[in-house]
């Protein structure tokens, strides 16, 4: 189960008639929802299960720029401006600390990497700094771990996934946004070739733009329309713990584990040198673009095979308006816990810090994340299906860069003259 987050009470109304949609209620697309609203423009935000009842609940709440690939550096350093604004502009404390982000190399060549990583950029003013072993031991003291050194971000930080969505759904729905949850949509409508409407369980509603924010589930419905979105699902596992005493406030990633502190004074915890990869469908379809991913990393997958395939298998990839959607059929996708990489970051985080030894697990869950070839989100205009756009494809960096990404895509859906960012690193055809 996803860890609980602050109720929220949607809309019981169903428009007939709205100028923007945004399908998907995870922190993309409320985020979207809410800067749209906040603009005056009227906009319909469906979920077809619960807000924030997938990824943008189970992810770790890093806030991090540290190891982005150089060109989507410039949307994390504008999700931190934006992340640090929330407070005032949600009237909510989402739990955001700039407390730092650490990652620490157990080999030469994982320093290495870091070291080859930080000229990468050399050139976008960040406050990334390498570590020595003893700096390390300075800034989280207690440690038993045999370092070469790491890679310490002090700007970098975190936030609370179980606050931050609702809270964005909160003030959406101030500003005149309408969100229904338990509702999904089977497919769009059209009109003079461009997008008319969505088709919902419930009915059409009426728009001039909608925008996809469906996370893993937008490859599915954008393949109902022709349109091939590139991604496969990883599965992440984390544990809150009880509050406890911890070495530090910074975020630690290191080969095997990872912590950081929460605001409720437990830590979430991850083995980061593990996720699950059950074998699909799309993995033949697809599989090949992430073979040089795959060379690097494939330490790092734990690839089974088994119930998730006929569950996939299970559901359709077409169909037309007036059938009941794989989306209403699998409300939320739910992954179980796997037991034996949760005990291997128990394991690998007492042996790092002993602070850990004792910690009482409180909590344990799943969550899937779509992944692209390249690990960039598709924020685009699709050309295709004229009055679309997308923003999916996070990579599990979404909630981080959720913020930014969110404004882009409500600027690429109003063409703004001046977006946020530059568009380019996310746009469909780079695939």
């Amino acid at each position: 189960m996803a860890p609980a987050i602050n109720p929220i009470q949607t809309s019981s109304d169903f428009p007939s008639t709205t100028t923007v949609v945004v399908i998907g209620g995870g922190i993309v697309g409320l985020t979207a929802a809410l800067t749209l609203a906040e603009r005056g423009i009227p906009v319909v935000l469906l979920e077809k299960g619960r807000i924030a009842g997938e990824q943008s609940s189970r992810n770790l709440g890093w806030v991090r720029k540290t190891s982005r690939a150089v060109r989507d550096v410039p949307m994390s350093v504008a999700s931190d401006r934006l992340w640090a604004d929330m407070p005032a502009r949600l009237g909510a404390d989402v739990g955001y600390r700039q407390a730092g982000i650490m990652f620490v190399a157990k080999t030469e060549s994982e320093m290495a990497a870091h070291e080859g990583w930080l000229g990468s950029v050399a050139d976008q003013g960040l406050d990334s700094r390498l570590l020595s072993p003893g700096e390390i031991d300075s800034l989280v003291p207690g440690g038993r771990g045999t370092w070469a050194g790491g890679i310490f971000t002090p700007s970098d930080g975190r936030a609370e996934p179980a606050l931050a969505s609702s809270a964005i759904a909160r003030a959406a729905m101030r500003h005149g946004a309408l969100i229904l949850d338990n509702c999904a949509v089977r497919t769009l409508s059209f009109s003079a070739g461009k997008v008319s409407g969505v088709v919902t369980e419930k009915g059409e509603i009426r728009c001039d733009q909608v925008l996809l924010a469906g996370g893993l589930w937008s490859r599915r419905f954008l393949g109902n329309l022709g349109v091939e979105l590139p991604t496969l699902p990883l599965i992440c596992h984390a544990i809150r713990t009880a509050p406890m005493e911890g070495p530090t406030d910074i975020a630690v990633g290191g080969p095997d584990f990872s912590f950081r502190k929460r605001l409720d004074g437990g830590f979430t915890i991850a083995q980061r040198g593990a996720v699950g990869a059950p074998l699909l469908l799309d993995h033949l379809l697809i599989g090949t673009r992430y073979l040089p991913v795959l060379r690097s990393q494939r330490g790092l997958l734990r690839i089974s095979l088994g119930k998730a395939l006929w569950q996939d298998l299970m559901l359709a990839r077409r169909w037309k308006g007036g059938d009941v959607s794989p989306f209403e059929k699998m409300r939320v996708m739910d992954p179980p816990a796997d037991a034996t990489i949760n005990a291997e970051a128990l394991r690998n985080i007492a042996a790092a810090w002993p602070a850990f030894a004792n910690l009482v697990v409180e909590e344990v869950w799943a969550g899937s994340m779509d992944i692209t070839p390249d690990s960039l989100p598709v924020i685009d205009a699709i050309t295709k299906v004229p009055g679309l756009t997308v923003a999916s494809g996070f990579s599990g960096h979404g909630f981080g860069t959720a913020p930014a990404a969110g404004q882009l895509a409500a600027d690429l859906v109003t063409a703004a003259a001046t977006p946020l960012l530059d568009p380019a690193p996310y746009r469909l055809d780079r695939f």
